[in-house]
């Protein structure tokens, strides 16, 4: 697994650095830099501020020359962890997006945040640190830099933190609990697969109330996909084929009028029950409803996997232990935007 933390000055890079070098026994891989020291890391009077990461002089560093170099040498290696910070525009990004063990994590925090730790920074190095305005100017300088494309990274990041916390024990606790180093993240497992593609299969739902999509599979082989919405040659519910989900009522109400199939009758409808045969596995982003449930139970299929619940879980699982059924809930590796300080409260808490 090779990482490739980016984001803006003092957003917390090489605390994730250190977090996987301290806790996982990555190897840091580091790029020469093409191009002289940017302004936004230098003190108000153009002196450069190093970058201090407590124990490096015990981390396992290889350097390059440039990225073809790199991207060997963590070729050759692909079975070790690596992890590098060395992301200084968009075409290094490119270069390693290309291999299928990298993972690109983008991590930020307010301005004034960043600010206060640069601060802290030229403090360390007895350097006059700049003002937040000639902070602001040159951060914008650095990050929207059309040679560079540095603010484009977080679209093409899998993760991307927000880390405002001052503490660095709460962003270690907080990254043991994302698990940055799970394998399907780089590879997924068959539940993770299967399930984006149910989710994928949702996103073809044209219901007015809930986007659901099915995946049935056996042997890890699909044999159908479904998505709810009106039927054939009606007129879709987006559309206002459906008064019922067009009307506005609250959930669960008037179901019986209802014309959107769910997601997995039309799956089960397209694989008939002559093919679903023993040993078939539904795949859910949603838990089936009550409805569902009884027709999953008739057609044969002896396990169902659901991301999201839904508000009869506990009457579904009645159903599908009665009838012997195993009934789990996959949760996939968190991806996307995640908030530092929001999942140190959760934490916190108790609630994850």
């Amino acid at each position: 697994m090779l990482i490739g933390v980016c984001g803006g000055i003092c957003a917390g890079k090489h605390s994730v650095l250190q977090y996987l070098v301290q806790k996982h026994s990555f190897q840091v891989l580091t790029l020469t830099r093409p191009t002289p020291t940017p302004d936004v890391e230098k003190s108000a009077f153009e002196a450069h501020v190093p970058t201090t990461i407590p124990n490096s002089e015990s981390f396992q560093t290889v350097k390059f020359s440039d990225i073809n170099s790199l991207l060997d040498y963590a070729t050759a290696n692909w079975r070790d962890n690596f992890v590098t910070t060395s992301i200084y525009d968009e075409s290094i990004v490119e270069a390693l997006s290309r291999r299928p063990f990298f993972t690109l994590l983008h991590i930020d925090a307010p301005i004034s945040v960043r600010w206060q730790r640069f601060r802290d920074r030229c403090a360390e190095a007895s350097l006059t640190p700049p003002t937040l305005e000639q902070f602001v100017l040159r951060n914008d300088e650095h990050m929207y830099s059309t040679s560079s494309n540095l603010a484009t990274m977080a679209s093409q990041a899998q993760i991307k933190l927000l880390n405002s916390t001052a503490s660095l024990s709460k962003l270690w606790t907080s990254l043991d609990a994302l698990n940055l180093t799970d394998q399907s993240r780089i590879r997924p497992t068959w539940d993770h697969y299967f399930m984006k593609l149910a989710s994928l299969a949702a996103r073809r739902s044209n219901c007015m109330r809930r986007q659901v999509g099915c995946v049935l599979v056996r042997e890890k082989r699909v044999m159908a996909t479904g998505y709810n919405g009106t039927p054939r040659n009606v007129t879709n519910c987006n559309e206002g084929g459906c008064p019922r989900c067009n009307g506005g009522g609250g959930g669960g109400a008037d179901l019986s009028t209802c014309l959107c199939i769910h997601a997995e009758e039309n799956a089960l409808l397209e694989a008939g029950r002559e093919r679903v045969g023993d040993g078939a596995v539904l795949y859910c982003n949603t838990c089936p409803c009550l409805t569902c449930t009884i027709k999953i139970v008739q057609v044969g299929i002896t396990e169902v996997v659901y991301s999201q619940s839904y508000y009869m879980d506990a009457e579904a699982a009645k159903i599908f232990k009665a009838a012997g059924i195993k009934l789990r809930q996959f949760s996939p590796p968190r991806e996307g935007l995640v908030n530092l300080m929001v999942e140190d409260e959760l934490l916190t808490n108790g609630h994850a």
